[in-house]
């Protein structure tokens, strides 16, 4: 049987390295070891160049190649004869090698080493497989197809929702029981404070609510800023290790304001997707799992179905909530009596706490002092989404959208928090604000 580029896909994960074998004008033979072997197409591989001297001389003295490429299921390896057709240093073939190294040497801490000179193609022009000398188990148990139906049914599903909470939900579970995936974040881009926080996660013992990732930062920053798709495959050669046993987390929470992002320590493969909607970045979904090679070219596609209808119903349901009018309703203190309830605001990062526990900042901690002000000054409880948004936009008017998760975001933490003070939805684009005691502003201590 002739083989094809096609049939040898698991030999392109970078999960075992492969191998470029040339030789000098004299016949002296070199050996490297490639970090990234990308197919073109089924007549040309791309090779990842970093630090290719000598091959590239040996090259250019001598055109015969060999090409070692390992398949990571079953051991056998491929023999391929390459002749060198070009480089090329820009272009999206390049962008797209120099994006997947650098997730993969970030890794273990070697970005700045680790960069691309350029992406040298070679035309293959035979393949011989040489079968494993020995029975080499799989290195995880084959998943099943994608279910095209149940991914037809998630779709539909995302886009019959009318709040980024059902959304969000929606997109979560259908990860989980459709495809298979136990951990997940959904992190949305923070225009104002140019970051991306998690909003929604499942599988962790710690949601993460309000962990945020900054631009360009590991794997999600970078799907981000590249608006690509961007996966490890194995990250065995990367021990992750999780929150400290005995660290006191929501003590450090009130100290320093940064929530840790979850992270699952047994994870060997990681993908971030973008989620882009009419041209706009919303978020990202970042999936993980304890299996090597656990995203396969069929999965990470159903991933990318799967966000960008999410981000186009975020988008449809944040435009929808922002026409939808308030309704008047009469002033109501619904906590006359009790305990008093301390909140501080730190106007450097709108950052709030709540009987001395650190609940949000950025746009959903100005939001949680809006209606606390309100309520305060006029005895109200009850909100709409297009009051909050008009009179946010007065105070901050380099804001965008997302308002709908920045509140989602809130809700959920003073629910985590099991704060004295809770938001309730009560309708579309409607909101309660409810407590237990009486909320009174106290003097912002410095807390940095």
């Amino acid at each position: 049987m002739t083989l094809r580029l096609s049939d040898l896909s698991a030999c392109f994960e970078g999960v075992i390295p492969s191998v470029i074998a040339t030789a000098a004008a004299d016949g002296m033979p070199n050996i490297s070891y490639l970090s990234h072997v990308v197919r073109v197409d089924d007549e040309h591989v791309a090779l990842s160049n970093q630090f290719f001297a000598k091959t590239a001389a040996n090259i250019r003295a001598n055109p015969h190649v060999t090409l070692i490429l390992v398949d990571c299921f079953t051991g056998d390896q491929y023999l391929l004869e390459i002749g060198f057709v070009r480089s090329v240093d820009s272009g999206p073939l390049f962008d797209r090698i120099a994006l997947q190294l650098k997730a993969s040497s970030a890794q273990v801490g070697m970005e700045e080493v680790m960069r691309l000179r350029s992406a040298d193609i070679f035309r293959v022009r035979g393949i011989e497989l040489v079968p494993s000398p020995v029975d080499s188990p799989p290195i995880r148990v084959a998943r099943k197809s994608v279910d095209l139906p149940a991914l037809a049914r998630a779709v539909r599903s995302i886009e019959e929702q009318g709040d980024a909470e059902g959304i969000i939900d929606t997109l979560l579970r259908s990860i989980e029981l459709d495809l298979g995936y136990r951990n997940a974040l959904v992190l949305i881009r923070d225009n104002h404070r140019d970051c991306l926080i998690t909003t929604a996660s499942i599988g962790y013992p710690r949601s993460g609510l309000g962990s945020e990732v900054g631009q360009d930062e590991g794997l999600i920053g970078t799907a981000s800023s590249s608006r690509r798709t961007i996966k490890v495959s194995d990250m065995s050669r990367v021990r992750r290790f999780g929150e400290a046993i005995g660290t006191d987390l929501e003590g450090a929470e009130n100290i320093t304001r940064i929530v840790p992002l979850p992270e699952l320590p047994t994870a060997m493969s990681q993908i971030a997707v973008p989620m882009i909607a009419h041209g706009e970045l919303i978020g990202v979904l970042f999936v993980e799992s304890p299996d090597r090679m656990a995203f396969r070219d069929e999965d990470e596609a159903a991933l990318e179905i799967l966000a960008s209808q999410a981000a186009s119903a975020l988008g449809t349901s944040e435009r929808d909530l922002s026409i939808v009018p308030g309704h008047a309703a009469p002033p109501v203190l619904n906590a006359k009596s009790g305990q008093g309830i301390r909140v501080a605001h730190h106007a450097l990062d709108d950052s709030i706490f709540v009987d001395d526990a650190y609940i949000v900042k950025g746009i959903a901690g100005a939001l949680l002092r809006l209606m606390l002000e309100w309520h305060l000054n006029e005895g109200r409880s009850e909100f709409s989404n297009r009051e909050l948004r008009l009179a946010l936009a007065t105070r901050m008017p380099e804001i965008k959208d997302n308002l709908e998760t920045r509140l989602l975001l809130l809700r959920r933490r003073l629910e985590e928090k099991k704060a004295p003070i809770r938001i309730i939805r009560i309708g579309r684009g409607r909101l309660r604000l409810e407590a237990s005691g009486i909320p009174a502003f106290v003097e912002a201590r410095s807390r940095l």
